[in-house]
């Protein structure tokens, strides 16, 4: 028991201090452009095992950029599944 909360508390310990760097740019990504990283996101992912390719930019503008990401997201997933449903139909 002791064991499990020191390692608990070694990892809290750990996270505490990690930072993200501040947005120093007026000129952040919003929500259409997270709606397209969202859209492009699993051919990001593939393109990202063997070039230098993130999915996910930062800094963003935060809540609008993640809500649009979802949303981009969820419409590729949308759209692969109809081309699926296309193609076995």
């Amino acid at each position: 028991m002791q064991t499990k909360l020191l390692v608990a508390l070694f990892s809290l310990l750990l996270v505490a201090c990690a930072s993200q760097p501040t947005n120093i740019s007026s000129d952040v990504p919003g929500f259409l452009l997270g709606l397209w990283h969202g859209y492009i996101a699993i051919f990001s992912l593939i393109v990202g095992l063997f070039n230098d390719v993130r999915i996910y930019n930062f800094p963003n503008s935060g809540y609008l950029y993640d809500v649009g990401f979802v949303i981009g997201f969820l419409f590729c997933l949308f759209t692969l599944l109809c081309i699926e449903i296309a193609v076995v139909d």
